[in-house]
């Protein structure tokens, strides 16, 4: 029997399984979209870094560096327009849908205004701090598509992977901050009240958004960010970040410094790079066991249901139990034509997603309120 020939209720019931699954699928698409947005903006921090160095120091230049850097970014940034693409601006949204496509159309005038700033970056014809405000707006922008998935996903297991995952982001973005903030304090050998007080702004911020990465974090993402945490070079770190804050216009250090604060913070952001890769990972497969457990249920739901409905029950009134899970003694002789166990089996499916809603409600409020909107892009390095 198709769907089309089932009873009313029982092809709705259907179609709610066939919502969810497309929902799924929809959201797959958006976890692809953000592991490639996660890689770009990996390689437009490399690049901001080296571009803060080259821009800091008028006696080596690292022309080489960048260019490949920038062939890199340039192939990560078409797979992202990619998956732009992929989400079909024509087809009909909401309103989350239009803050993402708002996202996504800053992020693509980024995109058009990068050539430009490569250009006068390498011609040293911007300053550090222009260069990466610039960079940093963009990867702001990169950071808010990620926030608008993470908040459309309607799969509880999927929105902690993502609010994880967003934080994580954002905690690495801000120890890039730190580390081009930090080039630019050691190349002129002091750090003045204003930069100070942003590498302290930026610790803290980095802090909070750890923070809640690990209260929604796998367990191996846990593992490999407490390695990482113990590290030696981490410690290295937190002692130069120590001596930055303690530097003033008559205490000043060796410039020399600025290269090894580059190196140190670079090794770090690495490091963090790689428990990255392990929360994308974790997240596309999750998206995929989500999808083939969802497959399965609809399966699941077809065959039970096309049975139930190609039996003949004996009155619209026992027909309607099947539908009232309050009102069925569960342990009553069958009036409607079904063996005891296929009616027990619609009872439990229909209570079972009668009390669904709830749960999964509840524990998605539970992932967006861990959710905060990204720090608008500084203009400071």
């Amino acid at each position: 029997m198709s769907d089309l020939h089932m009873p009313p209720a029982l092809r709705f019931m259907l179609a709610a399984r066939r919502i969810e699954l497309e929902a799924l699928e929809s959201l797959a698409l958006n976890c692809d979209l953000v592991s490639a947005i996660c890689e770009l903006v990996h390689a437009l921090q490399r690049e901001r870094g080296w571009s803060n160095l080259h821009l800091g120091s008028a006696l080596e230049d690292h022309l080489e560096v960048l260019q490949h850097l920038a062939d890199e970014a340039l192939a990560i940034e078409e797979q992202v327009r990619g998956g732009f693409d992929s989400l079909s601006p024509d087809a009909p949204a909401g309103i989350d849908r239009a803050r993402l496509f708002n996202r996504i159309a800053y992020v693509l005038q980024g995109f058009e205004e990068l050539p430009g700033l490569r250009s006068r970056v390498r011609g040293r014809q911007i300053t550090a701090t222009q260069a990466t405000g610039a960079l940093t707006r963009l990867i702001g922008g990169l950071l808010a598509v990620v926030f608008e998935a993470a908040d459309a996903a309607t799969d509880p297991s999927i929105a902690r992977l993502l609010v994880a995952l967003f934080n994580f982001m954002q905690g690495k973005e801000l120890a890039g901050q730190e580390r081009a903030s930090g080039v630019n304090g050691f190349t002129i050998g002091y750090f003045d009240e204003a930069l100070r007080q942003r590498l302290e702004h930026l610790a803290q911020a980095q802090e909070q958004s750890f923070s809640v990465f690990c209260e929604f974090a796998d367990p191996g993402a846990l593992t490999l960010w407490r390695a990482q945490q113990n590290s030696e070079n981490l410690a290295q770190l937190y002692r130069m970040r120590a001596v930055a804050l303690r530097t003033h216009a008559g205490a000043c250090v060796d410039p020399a410094l600025s290269r090894l604060w580059f190196d140190v913070a670079s090794r770090r952001i690495e490091a963090l790079k790689d428990v990255e890769n392990h929360l994308t990972r974790v997240l596309r497969d999750g998206c995929q066991e989500s999808i083939r457990l969802a497959r399965a249920d609809l399966h699941n739901h077809r065959l039970l249901l096309r049975r139930l409905a190609s039996l003949e029950p004996t009155g619209g009134g026992e027909q309607a139990r099947l539908f009232s899970v309050y009102a069925s003694d569960m342990d009553a002789p069958s009036l409607d034509g079904l063996s005891p166990q296929l009616g027990r089996s619609v009872l439990d499916l229909l209570h079972a997603h009668t009390q669904q809603p709830a749960s999964t409600s509840d524990q998605l409020e539970q992932a967006r309120r861990a959710l905060t909107p990204p720090a608008k892009p500084s203009r400071d390095t």
